[in-house]
């Protein structure tokens, strides 16, 4: 199999519970001047908490939003662990991805928050509103204004729960600053770099290669010739079977990237499944010459290629 570009989204794996009272002093918190001073996301769903199911009641928010037909009573089975009474953030990824939605994990600072917000996108948040332990709380955050100093949330049984600023950013910080965007996947998020946001469409190549698609196609289209986006799109055609386009897109993350020997490598890989053996070996050769942590995989893949099709001196003492 070719190597995978990117890594998988690693989440905190903090156990929630229930929901509580808000507490702590006001403090100043410092925003980008270019931020508009106000902004409130339109049209979002709203689905009152009961006890501890803030995490389907606010996953249901954000996919509702994005145009996943979904209820709390729906998603309950796929992200609440009745011992924990509370749900995982990773569940909450996790139906996401099955959702056919992008969970895209934002930075955690206020700035991409209200970036996000600011450009009609309500974004799932953890934040800690209590000083017991299990006093972890999922919300929606649906609008700020930044003279006011507020932010306004989906929160429990409330639809436009106000905190201020300075509070939430303390309850926010928390959990350090976790907050989450459902997008379709030709939409990327505004906040997004290029590195942070493929490297987390990487995890559905194997869940919903489809949707991982879509999004590294739109990736492409926002960053062109990115290395991550064109290895991901190499992957899904190679493990569909459609070698020619799996050797498509690797060539042209080679020729964009001639100092990346995983994309020589995986070129190979593609060159060989459709019997392209002198470019599997050129593309191979690349690698080895290239080098570096996947050196030893560059070799199982050339005594692979050999296998399959021994050199013509393969053997020979004399050669």
């Amino acid at each position: 199999m070719p190597l995978k570009p990117g890594s998988l989204l690693l989440c905190f794996l903090l156990t929630l519970s229930g929901c509580a009272s808000l507490r702590g002093p006001d403090a100043t918190t410092d925003l980008p001047a270019s931020l508009p001073e106000a902004a409130q996301v339109q049209g979002v769903p709203f689905f009152p908490q009961q006890a501890s199911l803030c995490g389907p009641a606010a996953l249901a928010t954000i996919l509702g939003y994005s145009g996943v037909t979904t209820t709390p009573e729906a998603l309950i089975p796929q992200v609440y662990t009745p011992a924990l009474k509370g749900s995982l953030q990773l569940d909450l990824i996790g139906a996401t991805r099955h959702a056919g939605r992008v969970p895209y994990r934002i930075e955690p600072t206020l700035a991409a928050l209200f970036e996000e917000v600011a450009a009609g996108q309500p974004v799932l948040i953890l934040q800690k509103i209590g000083a017991l332990e299990g006093d972890w709380h999922f919300a929606v955050v649906v609008g700020y204004e930044r003279h006011a100093g507020l932010v306004t949330l989906h929160s429990g049984p409330a639809m436009a729960l106000q905190m201020s600023l300075a509070q939430f950013d303390r309850s926010w910080a928390e959990s350090s600053r976790w907050g989450i965007v459902a997008t379709v996947p030709d939409h990327i998020p505004a906040s997004a770099s290029e590195a942070h946001y493929l490297k987390q469409i990487a995890a559905l190549e194997r869940i919903r290669p489809d949707v991982a698609q879509s999004a590294y196609e739109a990736g492409l289209k926002r960053w062109p010739n990115s290395l991550t986006a064109l290895m991901g799109l190499g992957n899904i055609a190679y493990d569909s079977g459609h070698y020619a386009e799996a050797v498509r897109y690797f060539h042209d993350a080679a020729s964009a990237h001639p100092d990346a020997g995983d994309a020589f490598n995986n070129l190979a890989q593609a060159y060989a499944r459709s019997r392209q053996w002198p470019e599997a070996e050129a593309a191979i050769q690349q690698a080895l010459a290239l080098g570096g942590n996947h050196s030893e995989i560059y070799r199982r893949t050339r005594a692979e290629i050999l296998r399959e099709h021994p050199a013509p001196h393969q053997g020979d003492p004399r050669l």
